[in-house]
């Protein structure tokens, strides 16, 4: 937390981190990409970790699916500009089938790993670097051509292109990359998770099919496009028309209600639809949205053609944990 929430202290941020390197705490790699591996609940989901070229969104590359808000950008601008180093992984999610990625990220996986170590919320981390530039150019062979999707770090890859811009460099210093975390969308362990909606104002929706619990209604989301709703201790189903839930909820219900009001002035979320129950019960909330986790396939699809999904559209799980690799971002080291 010293150095990625520093509060306003981004200059002892940068500090600390080079007193670390000074200590030999964190100790320099050479060229490397690295495979990380988490085991969690039962599951257990391998990435690949290294760094992405940035490219503006008109690209088509890096594909964003969630609107972003300036704030959060300025922070870590800030802290851009003082570490000057990547410091945690940004995380994508590419489509690999055919590609023989996840090959490679079998084979590298079957050594011992150089690092194994727990993490927060009970996770189990394991992480082997891959120096070989054979193994490098199969990589980059592989996923080269392939788009990429933003699964958690919106803000945060504007922002390291924005500071990538302001240092410079030539197309392959080092500066023109940020740390990548990536994900196949085949990866078995690869959880998503629904954040679920509960309105501060408006009128009540109607035309559903009642539902006698909490349990019926979410064993119901996961068979057709709908969301579930909860008002006046009465559960309902609303059938949605289109192919993205979390979408057609706001086209077709939401933005109905609140009409030009801003949706982020009247909406909480959580990831626990008993706590949405609650807040409607307290009179936090006048009504609840219940949501079946969303297609990850039809988010990319929707990105490919340049849409953008509603605010906390997808919870990907677990976070990839900071501090297992960093990435200094000068212009004057290349990386080919």
């Amino acid at each position: 937390m010293r150095l990625i929430r520093p509060g306003a202290d981004y200059e002892g941020a940068a500090k600390t981190f080079e007193a670390w390197v000074g200590a030999g705490f964190l100790v320099p790699d050479p060229p490397s990409m690295y495979v990380h591996e988490v085991d969690f609940g039962g599951r257990r989901r391998r990435d690949l970790i290294a760094a992405l070229r940035l490219q503006p969104y008109d690209d088509r590359v890096v594909l964003p699916h969630e609107r972003t808000h300036s704030g959060p950008k300025e922070d870590r601008l800030a802290l851009l500009r003082a570490t000057n180093v990547s410091l945690e992984p940004l995380w994508f999610v590419y489509e690999g089938r055919g590609t023989g990625l996840s090959n490679i990220i079998d084979v590298v996986s079957e050594r011992a790993p150089a690092v194994v170590f727990e993490g927060p919320e009970g996770t189990s981390h394991r992480l082997w670097t891959i120096t070989d530039p054979a193994l490098h150019a199969a990589v980059h062979a592989a996923i080269e051509a392939l788009p990429v999707l933003i699964a958690d770090g919106h803000h945060r890859y504007e922002t390291a292109l924005a500071h990538s811009e302001e240092v410079g460099g030539d197309p392959d210093s080092a500066s023109r990359f940020t740390l990548a975390l990536l994900t196949d969308l085949d990866d078995p362990g690869l959880q998503v998770l629904p954040t679920h909606r509960v309105l501060k104002a408006g009128v009540a929706v109607t035309g559903g099919e009642d539902m006698a619990s909490l349990e019926l209604t979410l064993q119901a989301l996961g068979k057709q496009i709908a969301a579930g709703t909860y008002r006046d201790h009465r559960f309902q189903l609303l059938p949605l028309e289109g192919e993205v839930a979390v979408v057609e909820l706001h086209k077709q219900v939401i933005d109905n209600i609140l009409g030009k009001r801003n949706p982020e002035d009247f909406l909480l979320y959580t990831r626990d639809p008993a706590e949405a129950v609650r807040w409607v019960d307290e009179g936090v909330g006048t009504a609840a949205f219940f949501l079946a986790a969303t297609d990850l396939r039809q988010v990319l699809k929707l990105a490919q053609e340049g849409k953008t999904l509603p605010q906390k559209s997808t919870y990907f799980h677990p976070k990839p944990p900071s501090g297992m690799v960093f990435h200094r971002l000068d212009p004057d080291r290349r990386l080919y």
